[in-house]
């Protein structure tokens, strides 16, 4: 059965609820076996759409699943991007208030904050050219699914890719200042280590997420405004929380960022 526009709202609102009531609901692809990848789009649209009735404002993109460890963790095979608005970002040293979540989990990315639009595909050079900053950034992901595994791309597309919450370092350096393929990062919880890896883990290259990032907005007709926040992928594999946990990542350059979890 084809998947129409009043389907697109009916399960944007349903996943928008799941969010606002932190309470978990099916698969979408357990009631709509055949979702296409580009019907999930629409619904990650209309998601947004309601957040930004509900008075949200949106300021970037993410990327996800840029890692190996990352899409063996989630049993799945191709980066997919996210929508941010200002809701969702927690100030450096901030707060995360479990009791709004379902099953969070913490991973350790690069940001980048671009200076002019992209537009089509572009190359890694224009990439460079367009970000005028980069920052150390973790990311909250919270699905509104059950188990929060093994359900399929189309499913992790209409649920905003997972997205919850961000949180952006203080120290942003222009990417030509840094070796961006080659930063150690490290990413601690109540003061042991928990996640480490080399930037490179980001699709080899964080600003190569830029890159697909780009090719996937040109695939909906979409570009990427001057101003935006991208998130480029995690690193690792995403750490569980757990309620008073302490959560630092430091990475080469461009300095630590933290966040508390409420207990």
């Amino acid at each position: 059965m084809a998947i129409t526009e009043r389907n697109h709202q009916e399960l944007a609102r349903l996943l928008d609820q799941a969010r606002l009531e932190a309470r978990e609901v099916p698969p979408l692809t357990r009631t709509h076996a055949e979702l296409p990848l580009r019907d999930a789009y629409a619904i990650q649209a209309e998601g947004i759409r309601l957040r930004i009735e509900h008075g949200e404002r949106v300021v970037g993109l993410k990327m996800g699943l840029t890692s190996e460890a990352k899409r063996k963790q989630m049993n799945l095979d191709s980066p997919v991007y996210g929508v941010l608005t200002d809701r969702m970002q927690i100030p450096a040293g901030g707060v995360f208030r479990l009791q709004s979540s379902i099953h969070p989990k913490i991973e350790p990315e690069i940001a980048f904050r671009t200076s002019r639009v992209l537009r089509g595909r572009i190359t890694r050079e224009e990439a460079f050219n367009a970000c005028a900053s980069a920052m150390a950034a973790m990311e909250i992901l919270d699905s509104r699914y059950v188990d929060f595994k093994y359900f399929s791309l189309p499913d992790v597309v209409a649920d905003n890719s997972s997205s919850s919450m961000f949180v952006l370092g203080t120290t942003e350096r222009p990417p030509r200042e840094l070796d961006l393929a080659r930063l150690q990062m490290s990413m601690e919880v109540n003061g042991e280590q928990v996640q480490s890896a080399l930037s490179s883990a980001i699709s080899g290259d964080p600003l190569l997420s830029v890159v697909q990032l780009c090719e996937l907005l040109d695939a909906r007709g979409e570009s990427l405004p001057a101003g935006s926040i991208v998130l480029a992928g995690a690193a690792t594999a995403a750490h569980m929380l757990k309620p008073g946990d302490q959560v630092r990542l430091t990475v080469d350059g461009l300095g630590s960022v933290s966040v508390s979890v409420s207990p």
